[in-house]
């Protein structure tokens, strides 16, 4: 039974048309990832309009997400409760009218503002003594161990099986978009990889970027270093190394990142936000896995790959952010060279899948 036919048999309120509210998860690679709760939802209520809450940081990823009506903007410190905020956020989602909201994280912050708005149906798994805040709880999180299947759950009916796959994250980013952020940019048409060494954490970030940009200039391609203003450093070593056909693209726009990686003709990325943001648009993504578990982070679609040490290292993965044991050979036994081959394959074989 396919996840059209599970909706299609449990839910009687298919016609049903009030507003639904998502509140996710703020970090990008996770805010991106929650898109596929976006596309359960419309397949189960296809007329029913879907909001997102938003931070600034990942406001411009709303615009280019099918099946999103609006992205609401409001930033809420993190690590205090800003109670003024939340009325204000309250007061705007009762003006909305929403009737249901799915509250991702399992934090009590995240559910006050839905309840404090009165939204009749608020839906998330147990946590943090939210009782009171979530009134209609989705147990058995433990035995969801995947990000994915955690998010996409709470939008099945209640009691649902889950599906043998779940849709995937989308960004859809117009082709006149993408020629004007070339044309901006002082970029031509030539294929060109991008390279996203940033990530959160230390440990998540792989060694040889500067190599890797050496060698793929040698074979003819242009290479974009996308990133925030964090990477800066970053950025500047690598295009150094790599010569007068690598670019320094990164910023603090956001959108210049998601354009980037849809002008790409494929990304090689650390086990970060970019490299969702390059998957869900559909980009050939090679993602680098150190102390994090492909199982539960690889890039969802079906042009990636998941490049990991060909050595035995036994702490891994550890889902650190720092090295515990400082020698972070999980990452340094990656070399250059066996990345820049599977780019090479990546781009060969998307060609050939072109051609057909």
């Amino acid at each position: 039974m396919n996840i059209n036919s599970i909706h299609s048999a449990a839910s009687a309120d298919r016609d049903e048309t009030s507003p639904i509210l998502i509140v996710p998860y703020m970090w990008i690679g996770d805010f991106v990832r929650g898109h596929t709760v976006v596309r359960v939802l419309k397949e189960r209520w296809p007329d029913r309009p879907v909001d997102l809450l938003t931070t600034s940081l990942c406001a411009p990823l709303v615009a280019y997400m099918p099946g999103v009506r609006n992205g609401l903007v409001w930033d809420l410190p993190r690590g205090r409760l800003a109670v003024a905020k939340q009325w204000g956020l309250a007061s705007l989602l009762k003006e909305r009218g929403y009737k249901t909201a799915l509250v991702l994280p399992r934090t009590w912050k995240s559910a006050i503002a839905p309840t404090l708005a009165a939204i009749p149906e608020r839906i998330g798994f147990v946590g943090e003594f939210r009782f009171g805040l979530i009134n209609r709880w989705r147990w058995g999180e433990k035995r969801l161990p995947r990000f994915i299947d955690k998010n996409a759950a709470l939008a099945l009916p209640d009691g649902a099986p889950l599906p043998p796959q779940w849709p995937v994250p989308q960004l859809r980013v117009p082709a006149a978009d993408i020629a004007r952020w070339r044309q901006a940019n002082g970029l031509g048409e030539r294929p060109a990889i991008a390279l996203a060494p940033g990530s959160v954490g230390p440990a998540k970030r792989w060694t040889y970027y500067p190599e890797a940009a050496r060698l793929l200039a040698l074979q003819g391609l242009d290479v974009w270093v996308v990133g925030g203003p964090a990477e800066k450093a970053q950025a500047a070593e690598i295009v150094a190394a790599g010569g007068p056909t690598v670019r320094d693209l990164t910023g603090n726009d956001l959108r210049n990142g998601i354009l980037a990686m849809a002008a790409a003709s494929a990304a090689i990325s650390n086990d970060s936000g970019l490299m969702h943001i390059a998957a869900a648009l559909g980009t050939p993504t090679m993602g680098i896995f150190g102390p994090t578990s492909p199982y539960h982070w690889a890039p969802l679609n079906g042009l990636a790959a998941t490049v990991q040490t060909k050595t035995e290292v036994p702490c891994q993965p550890c889902h650190r952010p720092v090295c515990r044991l400082q020698h972070h050979r999980c990452m340094r036994e990656i070399p250059a060279a066996d990345v820049v081959a599977i780019a090479e394959q990546v781009l060969a074989e998307t060609a050939t899948r072109d051609q057909r």
